[in-house]
């Protein structure tokens, strides 16, 4: 299996995924997926500059991942996979993409969502795709870091709001 972990964190590439998660993970390659971000050759320049020696950094669109994963392009890689939001996830798994576990790690209170932890705040439009995420048999937790003493669980998490 190429993909070692998928994390949803709204600010991608930042200390915590480069430092903290690569210390725990060891990536070959970091792998951003995000429609918007992979034509923004400035912010994938300046995103490119954070990664760790000797690990390899891909910033594409959701197609070109499916593409490239079904292609065999990373088999002999181990992939630490980022997006901003819990759909593209679901768009990789429905495109045949396999993902061992989801570690939701930030997303901002904005537009809509509410609070369910610290750190991330959902909308109910991502508590569906992450409950089609957990459906499929792929374990969803909550941790923002690998240092964190507590990883909850998806259920957890909504069990604590009084969601099913």
């Amino acid at each position: 299996m190429s993909v070692v972990l998928a994390r949803i964190d709204q600010r991608l590439i930042h200390g915590i995924t480069v430092n903290q998660w690569n210390r725990v993970l060891h990536p070959k390659r970091f792998m951003v997926v995000d429609d918007l971000i992979s034509q923004d050759e400035m912010v994938k320049s300046s995103m490119r500059m954070s990664k760790p020696a000797g690990t390899g950094m891909s910033i594409i669109d959701c197609e070109t991942a499916i593409n490239n994963f079904k292609s065999g392009k990373y088999d002999s890689h181990s992939v630490f996979l980022i997006c901003k939001e819990p759909i593209t996830i679901l768009r990789l798994i429905q495109g045949g993409v396999e993902i061992p576990e989801v570690n939701v790690g930030a997303l901002f209170e904005e537009e809509g969502r509410v609070p369910f932890t610290k750190r991330v705040a959902l909308n109910e439009e991502e508590i569906k795709d992450l409950k089609q995420i957990s459906a499929a048999g792929i374990p969803v937790f909550f941790q923002y870091t690998p240092d964190d003493d507590e990883r909850i669980s998806f259920e957890d998490v909504l069990k604590k709001k009084g969601e099913k």
